[in-house]
């Protein structure tokens, strides 16, 4: 009785690691908010975990890499559609700011939903994608194609929104594409080195099943406790907390349906969906926190938290179709 609670256990965080990683960051912040001989711990543990994250993340991206045929990486016609809807979503939310002269709460509102607009599709993504059944190869592509569309808009849109501040086109573009660089392009270039050069590791980290999943289950479980964070110490009230929240949630299922709407058409259901919805979100707070109000910067921390409940009922869903199999 024992080993099977312990199997059924180990079955449900296998079918639930995302939701789990994203409880359990939350609640671990909460604690240590709440526990006052906790602090000086939770001081000293922040750097820690600051640099935990990107550490996670080039390995995520690196072992998903690893798995990646270098030779099929290549356009194809769903890519320039999905880029096409994203930019008619950036320009209308940027027509409805100027026409109505958006300020105050409206603008902060205006900008949280900018940012999970115009921010590209997420490091992540194909790791979700594969897991999905999907195209590892199209989801890598676009997720280069969709960092160069965020590094073009940004430029362009952000200075609109505030007059005052000084964004000069080319540093903004060369930054963005600096971070792209270190975030994407390392680790593809080391999982190129590897796959062709050291083909026994490779082919050692290829067999650990699910890797680049677990991988992304521990930076999910940081950038959740760091979501909290912000979201408990962001200066304003209750009610508009929440709006911020319903209007995220309410366009990450909206980018996940059209993305899906898009990708029925070239029988690419999976790959666009999570090409248009899957953002990255931790991108997206940077920028909103650089650029924007730093308020704003709530509107991607709650997307992180709505996508991911998304792609674990996609994965469930998956994993259930397979095993009724």
């Amino acid at each position: 009785l024992y080993n099977i609670m312990i199997m059924q256990l180990i079955r449900l965080l296998k079918d639930w690691t995302l939701p789990v990683a994203i409880g359990t960051g939350c609640v671990v912040y909460i604690i240590f908010a709440l526990v006052p001989q906790l602090d000086s711990f939770a001081t000293a543990a922040a750097p820690v975990f600051d640099a935990m994250l990107p550490m996670f993340m080039f390995l995520v991206l690196f072992v998903t890499f690893c798995k990646v045929d270098f030779r099929k990486l290549r356009p194809v016609a769903w890519h320039w559609w999905v880029g096409v809807f994203q930019l008619l979503c950036v320009g209308a939310v940027m027509a409805a700011v100027l026409a109505f002269g958006l300020s105050g709460n409206l603008l902060i509102l205006a900008e949280a939903l900018l940012t999970c607009v115009i921010s590209p599709c997420a490091s992540a993504a194909p790791v979700v994608t594969q897991k999905l059944g999907g195209n590892l190869e199209e989801m890598t592509t676009y997720t280069f194609l969709s960092n160069f569309i965020t590094a073009l808009m940004i430029p362009v849109c952000f200075p609109l929104l505030d007059s005052e501040r000084e964004m000069h086109f080319l540093a903004a573009f060369a930054l963005i594409l600096y971070k792209v660089f270190t975030v994407l392009v390392v680790p593809m270039l080391l999982a190129y080195v590897v796959k062709h050069h050291a083909k026994n590791l490779c082919q050692r980290i290829v067999s650990v099943k699910d890797l680049s999943y677990y991988l992304w289950g521990c930076s999910l479980l940081i950038v959740s406790g760091t979501t909290m964070k912000n979201i408990f110490h962001a200066e304003t009230t209750l009610v508009f907390m929440l709006l911020i929240a319903i209007g995220s949630l309410l366009l990450c299922i909206f980018q996940f349906a059209c993305g899906r709407a898009i990708g029925s058409k070239f029988g690419e259901t999976v790959n666009a969906g999570q090409g248009l919805g899957q953002k990255n979100t931790a991108f997206a707070i940077w920028i909103a926190c650089t650029y924007l109000s730093p308020l704003s910067a709530v509107g991607p921390g709650c997307y992180i938290l709505w996508q991911n409940i998304i792609n674990s009922i996609e994965i469930w869903q998956a994993q259930k179709h397979i095993s009724n199999k």
